[in-house]
Order: C-alpha cells, then structure tokens, then sequence
C-alpha cells in the first residue's frame, strides 16, 4: 500500500476539500435527524411519564374534541386523548423496526461472510436463494404471514426479517468480496490464520460502517412496511396505540372534518423516516469517504 493510500485510508494529514464538504453535510443534516431520533426515543423511553391521560381511556361523550387546556392535541372517535395515544405509539413504531433491523442484520452478514469465505458452490447457492427471496416484496411476505399465522406485530416482524436478509446480505457479500482481495487477507493467511478468525476480527470491523449505514436506512422502510401493515389491520390491534394504526382508524374522522388523528400520525411517520434516511445517507458517505 502506497504512502498516499495509507494516508487516506488512516485519514493522516489534511483532509481534502471534498472530505470537509462530506463531513461538515454530516455535522449539520445528520446532528438535526440526531436530535429528531432522539426526541422520538425519548418519548417512546418516557411514554409513562409524559403521557397526561390513559391513552386507552374511551369517552364516548368527548369524541373529537378540539385542541383544549385538557387535551392539548384533542381527541379521537372513542375520546381518547391523542398526545396521549401518540407519545405510547412510539413505542409499537420504533420497537417493530427495531427488531426486524436486528434480525436481518445478524442473518443477513454472518450469511454473506460465510458466502464470501467459503466462496465455490456455497456462494453460488447463496446467491440464489438471495435472489430469489429479494424478488419478494416485503410487504407482500408480511401480509402473507400474517395471513396463514394471524394478525399481530410478531407475525409481521418474522416475515419482514426474512425479507430484509437478502437486502443486508448482498451488499455486506460485496463490501467483503472487496476487502477479501486486499493484501492483509492473503497475508494473514499465509501466517496461518484461521479464516473465521479473518472475516470476524478484521474483514467486519472494515465492513462494519457499512452495515450500520444500510441497518439504519433499513429501519426507515421497516417502519413504513409496519406501519401499512397496522394501516389495514393487520399490525399492531386495537385499543394498543400505533402511529400506523391511528392512521387507519382516523380515516373515518377525516371523512367528518376531523383530520387530527390521521393527521399528527402520518406526520410523526413521515418526520421520523426523513430522520433516519437523512441519518442512513450521512452515514455512508461518510463511510465511503473514509473508504
């Protein structure tokens, strides 16, 4: 490796014009979806603390009220107090996409690091079937799942874990094909290094900025999909609270000039993908830069 390369690679010396560009876009749009996400994660930490009302609480008779000293977002068709509704609903938002990021995750790069290490027919095989699933839309699995296993957020969960794999495992297979050619992997090799050895401890590590770029703009859609799910009523069931499912129960309110509900859900919802997406980009340019 060439003393430019090392430099590069280590990021000794001045950085580049272009390196300061990447890193100051990082400091201003990625500390703001920062902060967003942490506001989020806060309500969903606290939902107990800062809720004002039982967020299952029905009051036929106070159904749609407006903006109040009582109900500082008003209520929807039941009564129920919305912010109320809204801050516990960040929980069954972030919980699900959470987990389906963490399955897929861990399946997905310990399946293209084995596919990458042992290579020949095992490769080939792993390719396929990742194809073949990828060809899949998750969605379309989620609603299949829960189909024949009922509806509910761990059904939804499985079936969009499986269908995340292929997406996580082909980029993670082509990042480690790439650092798999590099000399340090044939020269540890050649010290007698187990290869399982290799891809955990120094082909991952190198890899690792990568995964979590893609992990994190994986959870921006894993929230979408179970969000739609919740939408059609096959998520998150009632009377739990769910920015999804608040979506769908408050068409009917927007249909009787009371959009609130539908309204400051799909808004948490939109906000927070725009978050996490403006996070995920950040974080692989920054990846790539040091790359």
């Amino acid at each position: 490796m060439s003393t430019t390369a090392t430099v590069r690679r280590f990021g000794a010396g001045k950085a580049g014009p272009r390196t300061t560009r990447r890193t100051r876009a990082f400091g201003v749009s990625g500390r703001v979806a920062i902060a967003v996400l942490g506001l989020v994660i806060g309500f969903a930490v606290l939902a107990p603390l800062l809720a004002p009302h039982d967020p299952n609480a029905i009051n036929f008779s106070g159904a749609y009220q407006g903006t109040s000293g009582t109900h500082v977002l008003g209520t929807d068709a039941s009564g129920r107090d919305l912010l109320s509704r809204l801050v516990h609903g960040s929980r069954t938002a972030l919980i699900g996409p959470f987990l389906v990021v963490v399955i897929s995750t861990l399946l997905g790069t310990l399946l293209a690091l084995a596919a990458v290490w042992f290579g020949g027919w095992f490769d080939q095989m792993v390719v396929r079937v990742v194809d073949a699933v990828f060809a899949f839309p998750g969605l379309l699995l989620a609603i299949l799942a829960t189909a024949l296993f009922g509806s509910g957020l761990k059904a939804a969960v499985v079936a969009l874990s499986i269908a995340y794999v292929p997406y996580i495992a082909r980029i993670v297979r082509s990042a480690a094909l790439r650092e798999r050619s590099l000399p340090y992997v044939a020269a540890l090799r050649v010290q007698g290094v187990h290869g399982l050895w290799i891809a955990l401890r120094h082909i991952l590590p190198n890899v690792g900025g990568l995964i979590v770029a893609n992990a994190t703009l994986a959870f921006g859609f894993a929230l979408l999909d179970l969000a739609g799910l919740s939408f059609i009523g096959l998520g998150v069931q009632p009377p739990t609270a769910d920015w999804g499912a608040m979506v769908g129960s408050g068409m009917t309110g927007v249909l009787q000039q009371h959009p609130q509900e539908a309204l400051f859900a799909s808004a948490l919802i939109v906000i927070t993908v725009g978050a996490v997406n403006t996070l995920g980009d950040r974080l692989t340019e920054r990846w790539e830069a040091r790359s």
